[in-house]
């Protein structure tokens, strides 16, 4: 990243404070004057959260990340997300969808953007203490996803993952950065799970349809055992067998080194009662479940200075550490050390 374009985007929100951004959207999208204090709301990996009280209700406010908001192409990626989650409310999806105001979901104020959501009430469930009834709805939530306008496409080369670790490594060393010993430690291990991942996409038959990768545990509330999906900001287009085997993995229990195989039959069960394209050759797939190798690869970003803070970079550094390390305990179980 240009190193004067980040420290512009740094200055942008330095000269603007949250509390204030945040009473001028709510006045501007006409929901009311802000009742304070604002709350920060834990859980962002990538944006913030807000819970804002006004007169006429409680919302949550998701403040997007400038430096992400920044990028090339981010805002079409967003517009497509936007009409995608108009189909899941069409289609009666459980979900949280961002208000539309003014004819639009996102909202902008003094050069940031903001979507406003209705306030959910309701918990996440702990990652140690899914329950196989939630992944078998959690799977069948995501095949009524997949359902809606599955088609087989042309065949085209897949996009394959690039990553430079060695560059990266160079990079943390000459900046002295806590992150280094564990890239050091780990580059086979980066290699190896970016060469499977790679091997899995070109394996991938062709075929494409709506879909939330990121509907994973963390993005689904749980209230009075009722399920609503949010985060809706990776809606896309996307092969249902890759989306699937991910989540199916993460529902029961790849994230915590603590797989259980009743889990995944019942997000599978949950699954095919919506949706089934027939496919059942997972095993020469499952390369897809190093997909994480690019979410390290934003946080290494992250922690080397790609971000707007200093609180940013440590949520970076953290992510690497509890990636790496986690993926590192799982490689050294699957060899039965």
């Amino acid at each position: 990243m240009d190193s004067n374009l980040h420290a512009k985007r740094g200055k942008m929100v330095k000269d603007y404070k949250i509390d204030e951004l945040i009473a001028d959207l709510m006045i501007k999208c006409g929901v009311g004057a802000v009742i304070f204090p604002i709350e920060p709301v834990s859980g962002g990996l990538m944006h913030r959260m807000y819970k804002i009280r006004t007169k006429s209700g409680i919302y949550a406010v998701k403040h997007l990340n400038p430096e992400i908001m920044g990028r090339k192409g981010v805002h079409e990626n967003f517009d497509r997300a936007e009409k995608i989650e108009c189909l899941l409310e069409k289609a009666d999806i459980p979900i949280v969808p961002a208000l539309t105001v003014h004819g639009q979901k996102m909202q902008t104020v003094g050069g940031h953007y903001f979507y406003i959501f209705n306030w959910q009430d309701g918990h996440i469930t702990d990652w140690n203490n899914i329950s196989n009834d939630e992944c078998n709805i959690a799977g069948n939530i995501l095949g009524r996803i997949h359902a809606i306008e599955p088609r087989n496409i042309s065949h085209k080369e897949p996009e394959l993952s690039k990553i430079n670790w060695r560059e990266y490594i160079h990079k943390a060393n000459e900046e002295k950065s806590e992150i280094a010993s564990l890239l050091v430690d780990n580059e086979k291990l980066l290699s190896y799970a970016e060469e499977e991942l790679n091997k899995a996409r070109i394996s991938l038959p062709d075929i494409i349809c709506v879909s939330n990768e990121d509907m994973d545990p963390k993005n689904i509330m749980w209230d009075n055992g009722n399920p609503w999906v949010i985060d809706l900001e990776c809606l896309d287009y996307g092969n249902p067998i890759s989306h699937a085997l991910q989540l199916a993995l993460q529902w029961s229990g790849i994230t915590t080194c603590n797989m259980d195989i009743e889990k995944m039959v019942a997000f599978f069960d949950g699954y095919l009662k919506a949706y089934d394209n027939c496919f059942r050759a997972y095993s020469g797939v499952f390369g897809l479940a190093y997909t994480w190798v690019e979410w390290l690869e934003y946080n290494i970003q992250r922690s080397l200075g790609a971000c707007i803070d200093e609180a940013e970079k440590m949520m970076g550094i953290s992510e690497v550490r509890n990636t790496v390390e986690r993926e590192a305990v799982k490689n050294l179980v699957s060899m039965g050390k």
